[in-house]
């Protein structure tokens, strides 16, 4: 089954027309954004800022793997309950509650207080530093499964690709900000104590802009049908849609939500007794894992770790570290253009074949330069790059803007919560674990690891991914709920 293969659901509305609208949901994008930003900051600072935490606090690092991983756990339990949460009070209310959660968390991390003297182990100031990692990991949970549901639901399908897509080209600007915030710092400042705390304090300033902007923020219109609130979505629907447009779409979403409550089968109820919702789970759960199997995040969290087993000094690593941040948002950009142009299983496809390859030639690079050549470092510094390119160009945004929309409306909070649950345990595991890997069985065995998960996963794309470029959400969720969305995978 192909994208092209277009419904009546689709043919029935009338064509995207340019206007004041068009810019309403450009600006929605961007303030919701933000909460993509504050994401990508706040798991991307510590990539810099894990050493003179360390170091002031006295931490050994068994501690610091708790202070890393601490955030992604949380984040897990944040995804599912932040998925749920918006299922019953609203996408914008609880995006709302997430800038809170940023702003308390950044608080906690930044006041927490040292030992009696720098180095010294301090019980009150550990056990500040990770509370305020688990708010912040609850924060960025909620905001991996909400922001993309918003961004969704108010997107035209025309355009909902490049439209959802803008959260994962947020999160790695974010990590590109903290990147070069922690070498501009460190470069500058890395003599004072405390110069880790700067670098955390930086993501105050956007979780206060988040929250002020989405207090203007209209609430899903998919949202408001659900709950019955029929002209308060039309009126939404008509700030970023044509007056027929919106019209012909809210007949579509209400007839959708009528079919549910008529069948009495809505959320967690409905997917225990259909077999094409509990598949349709399996597979998001599944494309989660994946994307984490392939190890970006450890590269965006372990960067500087990577490039310093290879053979680079410390101050090096943290610059050319910048570099993996660069390639990201590049690789974002281009993956924009692409997402309302190529299929999204081609796309996923394609990027893990390149994914892999690139593991592949970065265990046999690390196998045939010995420690201690020079070119080493700078050759698996290449290898590295073209990964994270290869990666932000056709796997991370393709995959969050595919998780937006395969989820029926009824449960879609909670499906991409229960995936994006799995999606950061896997990330949780693989934070606290990828040093010791490393240090176990070296660049050479890591890399060759991750090739052998990405031939996997090739496989179980091929055979399980449904596309949903092209269709309106209502037609994917008729699809999904009949399992007609299967239909022509091999």
């Amino acid at each position: 089954m192909t994208a092209h293969a277009e419904s009546a659901a689709e043919a029935d509305l009338p064509p995207l027309t340019s206007g004041p609208h068009r810019s309403r949901i450009g600006v929605i994008s961007v303030v919701a954004c933000l909460g993509g930003l504050l994401f990508g900051y706040d798991t991307g600072v510590a990539n810099g800022a894990e050493g003179p935490m360390a170091r002031e606090l006295g931490l050994s690092l068994l501690q610091l793997g708790v202070v890393i991983s601490a955030l992604l756990f949380a984040a897990a339990i944040g995804a599912l309950v932040g998925g749920i949460i918006s299922d019953a009070i609203g996408r914008r209310k609880t995006i709302l509650i997430l800038a809170v959660l940023f702003f308390v968390g950044v608080l906690l991390v930044v006041f927490s207080p040292a030992g009696p003297e720098p180095g010294t182990f301090s019980a009150t100031g550990f056990a500040t530093l990770v509370a305020g990692r688990i708010v912040l990991g609850l924060a960025v949970g909620g905001a991996s499964t909400v922001v993309p549901v918003f961004l969704a639901e108010l997107a035209p399908f025309e355009i909902r690709g490049s439209i959802t897509g803008r959260n994962e080209l947020a999160i790695v600007v974010g990590q590109l900000s903290a990147f070069v915030v922690n070498a501009i710092l460190g470069t500058t400042l890395g003599h004072v104590d405390g110069v880790w705390r700067i670098m955390f304090a930086v993501c105050a300033l956007p979780a206060v802009a988040l929250f002020i902007g989405m207090l203007r923020m209209p609430e899903s219109p998919r949202w408001l049908v659900e709950k019955g609130r029929n002209d308060e979505a039309l009126a939404v629907l008509k700030t970023v849609r044509s007056e027929d447009r919106a019209l012909a779409e809210i007949a579509q979403v209400e007839l959708i939500a009528n079919q549910e409550k008529e069948s009495h089968q809505i959320g967690i109820r409905a997917i225990m007794a259909s077999k094409w919702l509990r598949r349709i789970i399996f597979v998001g759960i599944g494309v989660c894992i994946t994307q984490q199997l392939t190890g970006i995040n450890s590269i965006m969290y372990y960067g500087t770790r990577v490039l310093e087993e290879s053979g680079m000094g410390e101050e090096e690593a943290v610059l050319a570290n910048i570099a993996f941040g660069v390639v990201a948002v590049i690789g974002g950009i281009i993956a924009l253009r692409n997402m309302d142009r190529i299929d999204r299983r081609k796309t996923f496809m394609i990027g893990l074949t390149l994914t892999t390859t690139f593991h592949c030639l970065v265990g046999v690079a690390s196998m045939l330069l010995p420690a201690g050549n020079p070119a080493r470092p700078y050759v698996i510094l290449v290898l590295v790059v073209g990964f994270v390119l290869s990666m932000q160009t056709f796997l991370n945004v393709a995959v969050w803007v595919w998780l937006a929309e395969v989820f029926p409306l009824h449960m879609r909070g909670l499906g991409i919560g229960m995936a994006v649950f799995f999606c950061w345990v896997t990330n949780g595991i693989l934070g606290l674990y990828f040093p010791t890997l490393v240090a176990t069985i070296g660049i050479t065995g890591s890399f060759f690891l991750f090739a052998g998960i990405g031939v996997v996963a090739l496989l179980f794309v091929y055979t399980q991914v449904p596309e949903t470029r092209g269709r309106s959400l209502e037609a994917l969720e008729e699809d999904v709920s009949t399992g007609q969305i299967y239909v022509g995978l091999r």
